[in-house]
């Protein structure tokens, strides 16, 4: 018999990993993904570099596995999901790393959103990125993107911003200190004052117990 897979509601026990998150946050998550390890270490980190491979990359070998890691994340959330809230829900991914236009700008997460379920839910990108920047997973130790940065590329789509949605979530792949999710909080709830916004990841970072030289990024 196969494990059903479970949302993880990130807590009091593990929010300090995710450092920009705060106790208002209700952001939650399937797997746990290694840092410092390559895709061999466990199925999440294959999952994940999978979803990764650059678009630009698209005539290379192994380039297919990007599309069955979509839909392989859009079955195990939208699984996960209570129907009913995914029924009255407004998914909002988050944009990738590189503006429109940019050779490898990645629509992933928007087609993880509209892989949960037939016909799709309520999948909006309501936050577009007018810059492009450099994605965190390749950022070298202390110049990842800020949130101050993402707020000044980010941009609301005002031709999707209705009707007004009942309630948000905001989708990415992986959790890491939160900075992501904290800019597109600030921009969303300043949009829709008055709607509940959650966090849906596929996983959040964690760091292997021989890793002692990591910083809060």
């Amino acid at each position: 018999m196969v494990d059903e897979i479970r949302l993880s509601l990130i807590d009091e026990s593990n929010r300090d990993d995710h450092w920009r998150l705060t106790a208002d946050d209700n952001c939650y998550y399937l797997f746990e993904y290694t840092s410092h390890r390559g895709y061999s270490f466990s199925s999440t980190n294959q999952l994940i570099a999978n979803l990764k491979k650059k678009p630009s990359t698209a005539g290379h070998q192994g380039y297919h596995y990007k599309g069955r890691a979509i839909a392989a994340c859009g079955q195990h959330v939208g699984g996960a999901l209570n129907p009913n809230w995914l029924n009255e829900a407004t998914l909002v991914p988050v944009p990738g790393s590189k503006a429109q236009g940019h050779p490898d700008h990645d629509d992933r997460i928007e087609r993880i959103c509209r892989a949960m379920r037939q016909p799709p839910p309520d999948v909006r990108a309501l936050v577009v990125q007018t810059q492009s920047t450099t994605a965190s997973h390749e950022a070298a130790d202390g110049e990842r993107v800020t949130v101050e940065e993402l707020l000044a590329v980010y941009q609301i789509n005002e031709a999707l911003a209705a009707p007004v949605p009942h309630s948000i979530a905001i989708v990415d792949d992986v959790l890491t200190a939160g900075t992501h999710y904290r800019a597109m909080h600030i921009v969303l709830s300043a949009r829709f004052p008055n709607v509940p916004i959650i966090g849906l990841f596929i996983a959040r970072r964690v760091f292997p117990d021989d890793d002692f030289g990591f910083e809060n990024l």
